[in-house]
């Protein structure tokens, strides 16, 4: 193998002269027509307490490339006297509506001071579409309905950031965390809280929404969700403690289970949010024929020929009142030379973004866990950019029902610091495997190193 190769990248979002930045990205696929939706906070400046507003890039995979429309401001989403923050899409496949979460801060009150008061300024708001998200309804407020008194107790909390993830009961789920008030006077001052994560849910395709139990023991904070093997969904966390957590439920976000730390997923200094996202394992077969099958996203053409092809990756005219760079950005994901592939409903790996910089958020890292439930079977991370990383979101392109074997990850970047860009890029499962070999030994389904099979 190798040295490892980076996928090809775009920016979407770029920190414009004004001072005007886009931070804590969120993506979500909407399936079969191959559409991707990329969402940002727009801030005045870095700082959390300059947020402003959420946007949105409409993407569609067409030619081998995804094709980017213009940046839209969401007017919709947003509490008047409030700042819109931590976006965090769920689809209900059902329906086909997309359910946009996130919090509205009151002012310009800092997470910190919330904290350090116990006083909370967060509402929890959705807003929905039903057209793939061309356009949107107004913001419902969902705080006391969901939340109810407990909320009292809270200092404040937030949803995702990231997508959101529907079981296949029909349960929809959006991550989410809070800093509990444990003790609420000492000597006229809030004397302590811990930060625990928990599912937002609904079984009514999102008419009501319920807020399930939080991880109890270990300090969790900003988390997402995917359901793993044996019933179980699975939640990775952000913590203060030197490396990931990751909590168990069998209820599907009802509650969970003590959380346990994941120590070969190690946290920058001050922590990071990261990325999940699950996929059906591969099981290999005997390849058929000469040509096997291609794997990536298929789009159907006019004359029904499926763009499978790379196609070198490339920036059109950029579009007037953009910032450079900001024009429709194409890249791809390349054609997959694989076995058949068929997926077996009992076995789910894990996809994780992170930095990979211990002391400060840097070089944006992706690892494999072919099984989730084991806190030491993640791999060495494939760095796709050495740079400075930040926040990230993973999303699955399928070619059929199950079959998530290329993928996007949409993630703070820069040249100099990790909010001056929110970039996009593909890679497929292939490109996966072949970077983290370095790490623990891949096996086939019969035992084999995965280097042994073919055509790899």
């Amino acid at each position: 193998m190798g040295a490892p190769r980076a996928p090809a990248r775009t920016v979407l979002f770029r920190r414009e002269r004004t001072g005007l930045t886009y931070r804590v990205p969120a993506l979500l696929s909407i399936p079969p027509r191959a559409i991707l939706l990329a969402f940002a906070e727009q801030r005045h400046s870095p700082d959390d307490a300059h947020a402003h507003r959420l946007v949105l890039r409409r993407g569609a995979l067409a030619g081998g490339a995804m094709r980017w429309g213009a940046l839209r401001v969401l007017a919709t989403a947003a509490l008047e006297e409030h700042r819109s923050m931590n976006p965090c899409p769920v689809l209900d496949a059902g329906s086909g509506t997309i359910f946009l979460f996130f919090i509205a801060v009151l002012g310009h009150t800092p997470e910190a001071v919330q904290i350090a008061t116990g006083r909370n300024a967060a509402r929890l708001c959705c807003v929905t579409s039903r057209d793939s998200g061309l356009t949107w309804g107004g913001p419902r407020d969902l705080t006391e309905e969901t939340l109810g008194a407990q909320v009292q107790d809270w200092a404040t909390f937030a949803v995702g950031p990231g997508h959101g993830v529907q079981l296949r009961s029909g349960r929809l789920l959006v991550p989410a965390y809070t800093y509990r008030v444990d003790r609420r006077e000492c000597f006229g001052k809030v004397c302590w809280t811990s930060s625990h994560s928990f599912a937002i849910y609904s079984d009514d395709q999102g008419r009501t929404w319920h807020c399930g139990g939080l991880v109890p023991n270990l300090r969790s904070g900003e988390c997402q969700l995917a359901a793993v093997d044996g019933g179980f969904l699975y939640c990775n966390a952000r913590s203060p403690l030197g490396s990931r957590v990751q909590a168990l439920s069998t209820d599907e976000g009802t509650s969970f289970l003590p959380a346990e730390l994941v120590p070969t997923l190690a946290e920058t200094a001050r922590g990071c949010q990261g990325s999940i996202i699950g996929f059906l394992a591969p099981a290999l077969s005997k390849q058929e024929g000469p040509n096997p099958p291609c794997l990536c996203p298929r789009v159907q053409d006019p004359i029904n020929r499926p763009f499978c092809h790379p196609q070198p990756w490339k920036d059109s005219q950029e579009q007037p009142g953009l910032e450079p760079g900001l024009g429709d950005g194409e890249t791809y994901t390349p054609m997959l030379s694989l076995p058949s592939v068929v997926p077996e409903q009992s076995s789910t790996w894990l996809l994780y973004s992170h930095p990979v910089g211990e002391r400060a958020r840097l070089r944006m890292g992706i690892y494999l866990s072919r099984s989730p439930t084991d806190t030491h079977s993640w791999t060495e991370p494939w760095v796709i950019f050495e740079g400075p990383s930040g926040y990230s979101d993973l999303a699955t392109l399928g070619s059929g029902p199950g079959a998530a074997l290329a993928f996007a990850c949409l993630f703070e970047s820069g040249a100099r610091a990790s909010y001056e860009d929110i970039s996009f890029c593909m890679f497929s499962l292939r490109e996966v495997l072949e970077n983290v070999l370095g790490g623990p030994k891949l096996l086939h389904r019969e035992g084999k190193p995965w280097e042994h099979c073919r055509p790899f």
